[in-house]
Protein backbone atom coordinates (compact mmCIF):
# COMPACT_ATOMS: atom_id res chain seq x y z
CA UNK A 1 0.00 0.00 0.00
CA UNK A 2 1.15 3.64 -0.32
CA UNK A 3 2.12 5.34 2.25
CA UNK A 4 0.39 8.61 2.80
CA UNK A 5 2.26 10.37 6.28
CA UNK A 6 5.41 10.80 6.69
CA UNK A 7 6.26 11.46 10.81
CA UNK A 8 9.30 12.43 12.80
CA UNK A 9 8.96 12.04 16.38
CA UNK A 10 9.83 14.91 18.89
CA UNK A 11 13.28 13.43 19.08
CA UNK A 12 13.67 14.88 15.51
CA UNK A 13 12.64 18.22 16.23
CA UNK A 14 15.57 20.59 14.67
CA UNK A 15 18.13 21.81 17.13
CA UNK A 16 19.23 24.94 14.99
CA UNK A 17 17.64 26.97 12.50
CA UNK A 18 19.33 27.40 9.13
CA UNK A 19 20.60 30.68 7.81
CA UNK A 20 20.90 31.06 4.53
CA UNK A 21 23.05 34.55 4.64
CA UNK A 22 26.56 32.47 4.30
CA UNK A 23 25.29 30.52 1.16
CA UNK A 24 24.01 33.78 -0.80
CA UNK A 25 25.27 33.85 -4.12
CA UNK A 26 25.60 37.50 -3.49
CA UNK A 27 26.26 39.67 -1.10
CA UNK A 28 23.18 41.35 0.71
CA UNK A 29 22.04 45.07 0.15
CA UNK A 30 22.46 47.15 2.70
CA UNK A 31 19.88 47.91 4.80
CA UNK A 32 19.35 51.60 5.01
CA UNK A 33 17.93 54.58 7.58
CA UNK A 34 14.53 56.30 6.40
CA UNK A 35 15.44 59.51 7.23
CA UNK A 36 19.30 59.96 5.77
CA UNK A 37 19.11 56.77 3.01
CA UNK A 38 22.46 55.85 4.66
CA UNK A 39 23.45 52.48 5.99
CA UNK A 40 21.12 51.47 9.65
CA UNK A 41 22.64 51.44 13.01
CA UNK A 42 22.48 48.90 15.54
CA UNK A 43 21.35 51.36 17.83
CA UNK A 44 18.99 52.82 14.74
CA UNK A 45 17.27 48.84 14.54
CA UNK A 46 17.52 48.68 18.10
CA UNK A 47 14.68 50.96 19.10
CA UNK A 48 12.57 48.07 16.80
CA UNK A 49 14.00 45.42 17.39
CA UNK A 50 15.30 43.04 20.68
CA UNK A 51 19.39 43.18 20.02
CA UNK A 52 19.04 38.95 19.70
CA UNK A 53 17.33 39.31 16.74
CA UNK A 54 19.36 41.78 15.27
CA UNK A 55 22.39 39.75 15.79
CA UNK A 56 20.96 37.07 13.51
CA UNK A 57 19.78 39.13 10.97
CA UNK A 58 23.38 40.18 10.25
CA UNK A 59 24.57 36.89 11.44
CA UNK A 60 26.98 34.89 8.81
CA UNK A 61 26.89 31.47 11.03
CA UNK A 62 24.77 29.15 8.73
CA UNK A 63 23.22 27.36 11.62
CA UNK A 64 21.86 29.39 14.74
CA UNK A 65 21.05 26.90 17.67
CA UNK A 66 17.34 27.22 18.52
CA UNK A 67 17.26 28.07 22.40
CA UNK A 68 15.48 25.24 24.19
CA UNK A 69 12.78 27.31 25.50
CA UNK A 70 11.81 27.66 21.79
CA UNK A 71 12.06 24.40 21.28
CA UNK A 72 9.75 23.19 24.29
CA UNK A 73 6.57 25.46 22.37
CA UNK A 74 7.32 23.63 19.31
CA UNK A 75 6.54 20.37 20.52
CA UNK A 76 3.10 21.26 20.75
CA UNK A 77 2.78 20.82 16.86
CA UNK A 78 6.20 20.18 15.53
CA UNK A 79 7.30 17.65 14.05
CA UNK A 80 4.41 18.76 11.61
CA UNK A 81 3.60 16.29 8.64
CA UNK A 82 4.36 15.66 5.74
CA UNK A 83 1.70 14.31 3.70
CA UNK A 84 1.82 12.34 0.32
CA UNK A 85 -1.44 13.76 -1.68
CA UNK A 86 -2.42 9.69 -3.35
CA UNK A 87 -5.93 10.67 -3.29
CA UNK A 88 -5.46 14.03 -5.85
CA UNK A 89 -2.58 12.05 -7.60
CA UNK A 90 -5.67 9.96 -8.99
CA UNK A 91 -7.81 12.84 -9.16
CA UNK A 92 -5.81 14.60 -11.54
CA UNK A 93 -4.41 11.17 -13.17
CA UNK A 94 -1.01 12.15 -12.73
CA UNK A 95 1.93 10.41 -13.12
CA UNK A 96 3.85 12.95 -11.12
CA UNK A 97 4.51 12.25 -7.30
CA UNK A 98 2.76 15.24 -5.22
CA UNK A 99 3.88 15.93 -1.31
CA UNK A 100 2.66 18.45 0.99
CA UNK A 101 4.13 19.75 4.35
CA UNK A 102 0.89 20.55 6.46
CA UNK A 103 1.61 23.68 8.48
CA UNK A 104 -2.09 23.73 9.81
CA UNK A 105 -1.57 21.21 12.21
CA UNK A 106 -0.25 23.98 14.76
CA UNK A 107 -2.37 25.54 17.50
CA UNK A 108 -3.49 28.70 15.37
CA UNK A 109 -3.66 27.08 12.17
CA UNK A 110 -0.68 28.13 10.30
CA UNK A 111 2.96 28.51 10.16
CA UNK A 112 3.57 31.54 11.81
CA UNK A 113 4.07 30.76 15.25
CA UNK A 114 7.23 28.99 13.90
CA UNK A 115 8.88 32.78 14.36
CA UNK A 116 6.55 34.17 17.34
CA UNK A 117 7.54 31.97 19.47
CA UNK A 118 11.28 32.80 19.10
CA UNK A 119 10.76 36.77 18.64
CA UNK A 120 8.75 36.32 22.14
CA UNK A 121 11.35 34.59 23.80
CA UNK A 122 13.80 37.15 22.65
CA UNK A 123 11.69 40.12 23.90
CA UNK A 124 11.59 38.05 27.05
CA UNK A 125 15.12 37.51 27.17
CA UNK A 126 15.41 41.03 27.20
CA UNK A 127 12.92 42.47 29.58
CA UNK A 128 10.42 43.56 26.31
CA UNK A 129 6.97 44.24 28.33
CA UNK A 130 5.05 45.27 25.46
CA UNK A 131 4.68 44.42 21.18
CA UNK A 132 2.97 46.04 18.45
CA UNK A 133 2.77 44.20 15.12
CA UNK A 134 0.39 44.25 12.18
CA UNK A 135 -1.22 40.98 10.59
CA UNK A 136 -3.24 41.08 6.89
CA UNK A 137 -5.95 37.99 7.32
CA UNK A 138 -4.78 37.67 11.03
CA UNK A 139 -2.57 34.17 10.76
CA UNK A 140 -0.12 36.09 12.25
CA UNK A 141 -1.82 38.37 14.66
CA UNK A 142 -3.11 34.93 16.09
CA UNK A 143 0.68 33.53 16.49
CA UNK A 144 2.16 36.44 18.10
CA UNK A 145 -1.20 36.35 20.27
CA UNK A 146 -0.33 32.91 21.37
CA UNK A 147 3.27 33.23 21.97
CA UNK A 148 3.13 36.80 24.15
CA UNK A 149 0.57 34.45 25.92
CA UNK A 150 3.02 32.30 26.85
CA UNK A 151 5.71 34.68 28.00
CA UNK A 152 3.62 37.26 29.79
CA UNK A 153 4.34 40.24 26.72
CA UNK A 154 1.24 42.38 26.20
CA UNK A 155 0.47 43.51 22.04
CA UNK A 156 -1.64 45.13 20.03
CA UNK A 157 -2.40 43.92 16.51
CA UNK A 158 -3.26 46.67 13.50
CA UNK A 159 -4.98 44.23 11.57
CA UNK A 160 -5.64 45.42 8.02
CA UNK A 161 -9.40 46.49 7.54
CA UNK A 162 -10.87 44.43 4.63
CA UNK A 163 -9.45 41.17 6.59
CA UNK A 164 -10.45 42.40 9.84
CA UNK A 165 -14.03 42.39 8.92
CA UNK A 166 -13.55 39.59 6.44
CA UNK A 167 -12.00 37.42 8.88
CA UNK A 168 -13.95 38.20 12.27
CA UNK A 169 -13.33 35.03 14.32
CA UNK A 170 -9.17 35.91 13.44
CA UNK A 171 -9.77 38.92 15.76
CA UNK A 172 -12.14 36.68 18.46
CA UNK A 173 -8.76 34.28 18.33
CA UNK A 174 -6.20 37.06 18.85
CA UNK A 175 -8.04 38.71 21.34
CA UNK A 176 -8.79 35.54 23.55
CA UNK A 177 -5.08 34.95 23.95
CA UNK A 178 -4.85 38.36 25.12
CA UNK A 179 -4.15 40.84 22.81
CA UNK A 180 -5.66 43.63 21.77
CA UNK A 181 -6.83 44.15 17.85
CA UNK A 182 -7.19 47.32 16.02
CA UNK A 183 -8.81 47.66 12.07
CA UNK A 184 -6.10 49.69 10.54
CA UNK A 185 -6.35 52.47 9.56
CA UNK A 186 -7.23 53.59 12.79
CA UNK A 187 -7.36 57.03 14.32
CA UNK A 188 -5.08 55.84 16.93
CA UNK A 189 -1.67 56.78 15.46
CA UNK A 190 -0.96 59.82 13.19
CA UNK A 191 -0.38 58.08 10.49
CA UNK A 192 -3.66 56.49 10.53
CA UNK A 193 -5.36 59.89 11.16
CA UNK A 194 -4.07 60.45 7.95
CA UNK A 195 -4.90 58.15 6.33
CA UNK A 196 -8.61 57.93 7.02
CA UNK A 197 -7.94 61.88 6.28
CA UNK A 198 -7.53 61.03 2.55
CA UNK A 199 -9.77 58.48 2.77
CA UNK A 200 -12.26 57.78 4.96
CA UNK A 201 -13.18 54.40 3.30
CA UNK A 202 -9.97 52.82 2.94
CA UNK A 203 -9.55 49.08 3.11
CA UNK A 204 -6.17 49.30 4.84
CA UNK A 205 -3.07 47.60 3.60
CA UNK A 206 0.05 45.37 5.09
CA UNK A 207 1.93 48.73 4.23
CA UNK A 208 -0.30 51.21 6.19
CA UNK A 209 -0.60 48.26 9.27
CA UNK A 210 2.98 48.09 9.64
CA UNK A 211 3.18 51.88 9.64
CA UNK A 212 0.74 52.20 12.29
CA UNK A 213 2.60 49.53 14.32
CA UNK A 214 6.13 50.95 13.69
CA UNK A 215 4.70 54.18 14.71
CA UNK A 216 3.63 52.70 18.18
CA UNK A 217 6.46 51.06 19.25
CA UNK A 218 8.73 54.17 18.04
CA UNK A 219 7.18 56.66 20.00
CA UNK A 220 6.33 54.52 23.16
CA UNK A 221 9.43 56.13 25.03
CA UNK A 222 10.93 52.52 24.89
CA UNK A 223 8.32 50.34 26.45
CA UNK A 224 7.24 48.52 23.33
CA UNK A 225 8.91 47.10 20.50
CA UNK A 226 7.64 46.14 17.03
CA UNK A 227 7.69 42.25 15.81
CA UNK A 228 7.51 41.02 12.05
CA UNK A 229 5.90 38.07 10.63
CA UNK A 230 7.85 38.23 7.56
CA UNK A 231 10.63 39.63 5.21
CA UNK A 232 13.37 40.17 7.73
CA UNK A 233 15.98 37.23 7.63
CA UNK A 234 15.47 36.07 11.27
CA UNK A 235 12.00 35.42 10.41
CA UNK A 236 12.73 33.39 7.13
CA UNK A 237 15.42 31.35 9.07
CA UNK A 238 12.65 30.66 11.95
CA UNK A 239 10.52 29.04 9.50
CA UNK A 240 13.73 26.78 8.18
CA UNK A 241 12.20 24.41 10.74
CA UNK A 242 9.44 23.39 8.23
CA UNK A 243 12.06 22.43 5.24
CA UNK A 244 14.44 20.74 7.74
CA UNK A 245 12.06 18.14 8.66
CA UNK A 246 10.81 18.11 5.01
CA UNK A 247 14.09 17.20 4.09
CA UNK A 248 14.38 13.75 6.44
CA UNK A 249 10.80 13.22 5.93
CA UNK A 250 11.31 13.42 1.94
CA UNK A 251 14.28 10.58 2.77
CA UNK A 252 11.53 8.94 4.53
CA UNK A 253 9.43 8.42 1.53
CA UNK A 254 12.75 7.50 -0.46
CA UNK A 255 12.21 9.95 -2.66
CA UNK A 256 13.78 13.70 -3.27
CA UNK A 257 11.62 16.69 -5.45
CA UNK A 258 12.38 17.90 -8.69
CA UNK A 259 10.26 21.36 -7.73
CA UNK A 260 9.56 22.92 -4.18
CA UNK A 261 6.55 25.37 -3.77
CA UNK A 262 5.76 27.86 -1.90
CA UNK A 263 3.25 30.88 -1.78
CA UNK A 264 4.90 34.25 -1.13
CA UNK A 265 3.48 37.77 0.58
CA UNK A 266 6.73 38.58 2.34
CA UNK A 267 9.01 35.37 1.98
CA UNK A 268 8.16 33.60 5.38
CA UNK A 269 6.47 29.73 4.58
CA UNK A 270 8.06 30.12 1.63
CA UNK A 271 11.52 30.21 2.56
CA UNK A 272 10.89 28.58 5.40
CA UNK A 273 10.10 25.36 3.34
CA UNK A 274 12.37 26.30 -0.01
CA UNK A 275 15.75 27.54 1.50
CA UNK A 276 17.00 24.05 3.19
CA UNK A 277 16.45 22.51 -0.54
CA UNK A 278 18.22 25.92 -1.76
CA UNK A 279 20.91 25.11 0.43
CA UNK A 280 21.95 21.84 -1.06
CA UNK A 281 21.15 23.41 -4.71
CA UNK A 282 23.61 26.33 -3.53
CA UNK A 283 26.61 23.95 -2.13
CA UNK A 284 25.73 20.35 -3.32
CA UNK A 285 24.96 20.82 -7.11
CA UNK A 286 21.12 19.72 -6.67
CA UNK A 287 19.22 21.08 -9.55
CA UNK A 288 15.47 21.37 -7.66
CA UNK A 289 13.49 24.19 -8.76
CA UNK A 290 12.40 26.78 -6.43
CA UNK A 291 8.74 28.26 -7.26
CA UNK A 292 7.48 31.02 -5.36
CA UNK A 293 3.49 31.47 -6.13
CA UNK A 294 1.95 35.38 -5.48
CA UNK A 295 -1.44 36.85 -6.72
CA UNK A 296 -1.36 38.62 -10.12
CA UNK A 297 -3.15 41.44 -8.20
CA UNK A 298 -0.18 41.76 -6.30
CA UNK A 299 2.74 40.86 -8.20
CA UNK A 300 5.53 41.97 -6.52
CA UNK A 301 8.15 39.46 -8.46
CA UNK A 302 6.12 38.88 -11.96
CA UNK A 303 5.50 43.34 -12.06
CA UNK A 304 7.29 44.93 -9.39
CA UNK A 305 10.61 46.50 -9.84
CA UNK A 306 13.64 45.03 -7.88
CA UNK A 307 14.88 48.06 -6.43
CA UNK A 308 15.14 49.89 -2.85
CA UNK A 309 11.64 50.82 -0.98
CA UNK A 310 10.47 51.35 2.17
CA UNK A 311 9.16 48.65 3.89
CA UNK A 312 5.78 50.61 5.17
CA UNK A 313 3.33 53.05 3.45
CA UNK A 314 4.58 56.23 5.78
CA UNK A 315 8.52 55.64 5.04
CA UNK A 316 8.68 55.11 8.68
CA UNK A 317 10.33 51.90 8.39
CA UNK A 318 13.72 50.72 6.88
CA UNK A 319 14.73 50.69 3.18
CA UNK A 320 15.55 47.57 1.83
CA UNK A 321 16.37 46.50 -1.63
CA UNK A 322 13.72 44.50 -2.95
CA UNK A 323 10.96 43.18 -5.69
CA UNK A 324 8.36 45.84 -5.14
CA UNK A 325 4.94 47.77 -6.23
CA UNK A 326 5.93 50.40 -4.22
CA UNK A 327 5.48 51.30 -0.65
CA UNK A 328 2.46 53.52 -1.55
CA UNK A 329 0.81 50.45 -3.43
CA UNK A 330 -2.88 49.58 -2.54
CA UNK A 331 -4.05 46.19 -3.45
CA UNK A 332 -7.06 45.17 -4.30
CA UNK A 333 -8.93 43.19 -1.82
CA UNK A 334 -8.24 40.04 -2.31
CA UNK A 335 -8.80 37.21 0.17
CA UNK A 336 -5.59 35.81 0.78
CA UNK A 337 -5.05 38.73 3.00
CA UNK A 338 -1.33 37.48 3.97
CA UNK A 339 -0.27 37.96 0.32
CA UNK A 340 -1.17 42.13 -0.13
CA UNK A 341 2.23 43.18 0.58
CA UNK A 342 3.76 45.66 -1.71
CA UNK A 343 7.34 44.36 -1.49
CA UNK A 344 9.39 41.06 -1.02
CA UNK A 345 11.71 39.47 1.06
CA UNK A 346 15.01 41.44 0.49
CA UNK A 347 16.93 37.32 0.31
CA UNK A 348 13.90 36.14 -1.79
CA UNK A 349 14.56 38.96 -4.05
CA UNK A 350 17.92 38.82 -4.55
CA UNK A 351 17.74 34.95 -5.53
CA UNK A 352 14.84 35.72 -7.45
CA UNK A 353 16.66 38.39 -9.32
CA UNK A 354 20.04 35.73 -9.66
CA UNK A 355 17.81 33.01 -11.27
CA UNK A 356 17.63 30.80 -8.22
CA UNK A 357 14.02 30.85 -7.73
CA UNK A 358 11.30 30.75 -10.17
CA UNK A 359 8.29 33.82 -9.58
CA UNK A 360 4.87 32.87 -10.81
CA UNK A 361 1.62 34.81 -10.41
CA UNK A 362 -2.04 33.12 -10.68
CA UNK A 363 -5.39 35.10 -10.51
CA UNK A 364 -7.89 34.37 -7.69
CA UNK A 365 -10.64 32.54 -8.81
CA UNK A 366 -8.08 29.44 -10.40
CA UNK A 367 -6.75 29.68 -6.92
CA UNK A 368 -9.84 29.11 -5.47
CA UNK A 369 -10.46 26.44 -7.91
CA UNK A 370 -7.52 24.47 -6.85
CA UNK A 371 -8.33 25.05 -3.57
CA UNK A 372 -11.64 23.25 -3.80
CA UNK A 373 -9.73 20.51 -5.76
CA UNK A 374 -7.68 20.16 -3.34
CA UNK A 375 -10.26 19.71 0.03
CA UNK A 376 -12.12 17.43 -1.82
CA UNK A 377 -9.67 14.76 -2.91
CA UNK A 378 -7.58 15.40 0.29
CA UNK A 379 -10.02 16.15 2.76
CA UNK A 380 -8.35 19.78 4.02
CA UNK A 381 -9.46 23.35 3.77
CA UNK A 382 -6.78 25.48 3.01
CA UNK A 383 -6.27 29.23 3.65
CA UNK A 384 -6.26 31.01 0.51
CA UNK A 385 -2.59 31.96 0.79
CA UNK A 386 -1.77 28.29 0.63
CA UNK A 387 -4.04 27.79 -2.13
CA UNK A 388 -1.27 29.99 -4.12
CA UNK A 389 0.98 26.85 -3.90
CA UNK A 390 -1.91 24.05 -4.30
CA UNK A 391 -2.33 25.80 -8.02
CA UNK A 392 1.22 25.71 -9.16
CA UNK A 393 1.28 22.26 -8.22
CA UNK A 394 -1.58 21.09 -9.53
CA UNK A 395 -0.12 22.91 -12.84
CA UNK A 396 2.72 21.40 -12.39
CA UNK A 397 1.56 17.71 -12.23
CA UNK A 398 -0.50 18.19 -14.92
CA UNK A 399 1.94 19.44 -16.97
CA UNK A 400 3.30 15.88 -16.02
CA UNK A 401 0.56 14.41 -17.37
CA UNK A 402 0.56 16.18 -20.86
CA UNK A 403 4.29 15.12 -21.09
CA UNK A 404 3.88 11.44 -19.98
CA UNK A 405 6.92 12.19 -17.16
CA UNK A 406 7.05 11.60 -13.56
CA UNK A 407 8.53 14.69 -11.42
CA UNK A 408 8.82 14.31 -7.79
CA UNK A 409 6.55 18.16 -6.93
CA UNK A 410 6.20 19.23 -2.90
CA UNK A 411 4.50 22.28 -1.64
CA UNK A 412 4.16 23.82 1.32
CA UNK A 413 0.48 23.97 2.56
CA UNK A 414 1.34 26.63 5.25
CA UNK A 415 -2.13 26.69 6.96
CA UNK A 416 -5.47 25.69 6.87
CA UNK A 417 -8.69 28.00 6.01
CA UNK A 418 -11.40 27.50 8.70
CA UNK A 419 -11.56 31.01 9.26
CA UNK A 420 -11.91 31.87 5.47
CA UNK A 421 -15.64 30.58 5.00
CA UNK A 422 -16.80 34.52 3.77
CA UNK A 423 -14.40 33.37 0.83
CA UNK A 424 -15.38 30.27 0.08
CA UNK A 425 -19.36 30.95 0.42
CA UNK A 426 -18.14 33.63 -2.65
CA UNK A 427 -16.90 31.26 -4.64
CA UNK A 428 -19.41 28.86 -4.31
CA UNK A 429 -22.01 31.60 -4.83
CA UNK A 430 -20.26 32.94 -7.91
CA UNK A 431 -19.80 36.30 -6.09
CA UNK A 432 -15.59 35.71 -5.83
CA UNK A 433 -14.13 38.68 -8.13
CA UNK A 434 -11.14 37.78 -10.10
CA UNK A 435 -8.43 40.42 -9.62
CA UNK A 436 -5.73 41.30 -12.26
CA UNK A 437 -2.40 42.91 -12.02
CA UNK A 438 -3.48 47.09 -11.83
CA UNK A 439 -1.32 48.03 -14.09
CA UNK A 440 -2.02 52.03 -13.13
CA UNK A 441 -1.91 51.98 -9.32
CA UNK A 442 1.56 50.23 -9.88
CA UNK A 443 2.83 52.97 -12.19
CA UNK A 444 1.34 55.72 -9.68
CA UNK A 445 3.14 54.34 -6.50
CA UNK A 446 6.50 53.54 -8.88
CA UNK A 447 6.85 57.63 -8.21
CA UNK A 448 7.34 57.61 -4.83
CA UNK A 449 10.72 55.71 -4.21
CA UNK A 450 13.21 56.84 -2.39
CA UNK A 451 15.75 58.27 -4.03
CA UNK A 452 19.03 56.09 -3.05
CA UNK A 453 22.67 57.55 -3.17
CA UNK A 454 24.29 56.38 -5.81
CA UNK A 455 27.26 55.12 -3.94
CA UNK A 456 25.06 53.23 -1.36
CA UNK A 457 22.94 51.59 -3.92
Amino acid sequence: MTQHKFLLDESRLPKAWYNINPDMPVPPAPVLHPGTHEPVTPDFLAVLFPMGLIAQEVSAERWIEIPEPVREVYRLWRPTPLHRAVRLERALDTPAHIYYKYEGVSPVGSHKPNTAVAQAFYCKEEGVQALATETGAGQWGSALAMACGFFGIDLEVFMVKVSYHQKPYRRIIMENYGAVVYASPTDRTQYGRRVLAEDPTSNGSLGIAISEAVETAATSGGRKKYSLGSVLNFVLMHQTVIGLEALEQMALAGEYPDVVIGCAGGGSNFAGFTYPFLHRNLTQGRRTRIVAVEPASCPSMTKGQYTFDYGDTAAMAPIVKMYTLGHTFMPPGIHAGGLRYHGMAPSVSALVAGGHIEARAVKQLATFDAAVQFSRAEGILPAPESAHAIRVAIDEALACKREGTRRIIAFNLSGHGHFDMAAFEAYHRGKLEDYDYPAALVREAMKHLPQVPAGVA
